[in-house]
């Protein structure tokens, strides 16, 4: 049996986003975005209220990362989205996280963080709120590659958010092959 509930945007799963930015004094900073996806090959799209002190900065530098939380990481990925650079500018002291700038972009690089992506500023719609990034340069600790050097989601252990119940979800075991399976219906 189905049953309709509240209409929402359920999509599932929806990655945890770690967006660093610089800010005007060169003060690294990084903010929880739940709200993104891909939208070309080589560009991301976040939606990114314009209140936070991380689209202020990202406007001004035209650059920044997006770092994809892990299992390891889930305290310190939540403190950065419910704590504002507005209110506590060295709020990145508190999550323990090394910063090193990014070799490609103006934009801090969060070594604890084993995935991320080294974003310039394509454009940001202060209507929509949606900000397009064109991704420069892929960072990724070799502990989660495979022996093919890809990326192998039992090791890396990405987390998701859930919107409905607030809660943080590591994704589950391969169930199949893309691109393959299906031609089993052939």
């Amino acid at each position: 049996m189905r049953k309709n509930i509240k209409p929402k945007a359920y999509i599932y799963p929806l990655p945890v986003l770690i967006v660093g930015t610089y800010d005007e004094n060169g003060a690294p900073n990084a903010m929880n975005a739940a709200w993104g996806t891909v939208c070309d090959t080589a560009q991301v799209s976040i939606c990114l209220s314009a209140t936070h002190k991380t689209v202020k900065n990202l406007l001004k530098t035209k650059a920044f990362t997006v770092a994809i939380a892990d299992s390891k990481n889930v305290i310190p990925a939540d403190f950065v989205g419910v704590v504002s650079a507005n209110n506590l500018p060295n709020k990145l002291e508190k999550t323990g996280w090394t910063i090193e700038k990014s070799e490609f972009v103006n934009a801090p690089v969060i070594q604890e963080l084993p995935l991320v992506l080294e974003c310039k500023l394509v454009s940001y719609d202060t209507d929509t709120e949606i900000c397009i990034g064109e991704v420069v340069n892929v960072s990724v600790d070799d502990s989660i590659l495979d022996e093919k050097g890809k990326i192998d989601l039992t090791k890396f252990k990405p987390i998701c958010y859930d919107t409905d119940g607030h809660g943080y979800y590591t994704l589950g075991e391969k169930v199949g092959q893309a691109f393959f399976d299906g031609f089993k219906l052939k």
